[in-house]
């Protein structure tokens, strides 16, 4: 006899971790689909990094570097996509857990853990696309002051700090998430639900952050140098 058996209908581990594997995937091609037939892209919705990017000249120059930069660039757009349609299932997993607790007086076991997993998961992963976009909190006190030279000059000052948290943060996820595999860890909950894919995602996300500024650092010093040619010029 089943644990979980007498709570209802209980969202098997396996069906979870294929759906987000999957469900955005089905999204990307759907929306592929639709550029295709001329529809409205999915994609084009109002993102924090677009407002931003219209107030950053340097930002909005849309200087896109070498193959190297452009590769980790889309990598970075596409993981921001990917887990951006994972707020569909959050939205999905409360209407059901709404429905059933107040309609059928049968609360969950399962939606509340199932989706602050879910949003954890993808605040980790998200930090690469919103660094591409320029979304992340900046101090602009001085930074506003300079000139677009010196704003770029900045930003290859600043990554000292970047990379530094950046490399933290990777080797502490790769700790943790080699931990909980070893351990076969599982959440606390009745559900109990592997933990070790969550710590991977947060290994992951750091190592799409760390990626994402890479590409940044290396766009800033070509572009530093480009814009002291054109002053010379």
């Amino acid at each position: 006899m089943s644990d979980l058996e007498g709570f209802g209908f209980v969202l098997p581990h396996w069906l979870y971790w294929g759906w987000l594997a999957v469900m955005p995937l089905l999204m990307m091609a759907w929306d592929r689909w639709a550029i295709r037939r001329g529809e409205k892209r999915l994609e084009h919705f109002p993102v924090m990094g677009e407002v931003q990017a219209d107030e950053d000249p340097v930002i909005h120059e849309h200087f896109e570097g070498n193959r190297l930069t452009r590769a980790i660039d889309w990598i970075s757009e596409k993981s921001g996509v990917f887990v951006a349609f994972w707020t569909i299932n959050a939205v999905c997993f409360y209407f059901f857990e709404v429905v059933m607790r107040y309609l059928f007086n049968m609360p969950t076991i399962w939606v509340h853990e199932a989706s602050y997993l879910l949003l954890g998961m993808q605040y980790m992963l998200a930090g690469a696309y919103a660094l591409l976009h320029g979304a992340h909190v900046r101090v602009d006190v001085v930074y506003n002051k300079l000139p677009e030279r010196g704003r770029v000059g900045m930003d290859i000052f600043t990554s000292v700090f970047f990379f530094t948290f950046a490399f933290a943060l990777t080797a502490t996820s790769w700790t943790f998430f080699h931990d909980s595999w070893e351990m076969h860890e599982v959440t606390m909950e009745t559900w109990g639900i592997q933990h070790w894919p969550v710590k991977g995602m947060m290994l992951l996300g750091s190592i799409l952050l760390l990626l994402a500024g890479f590409s940044k650092f290396l766009k800033d010093i070509m572009l530093y140098i480009r814009l002291g040619r054109e002053a010379q010029a």
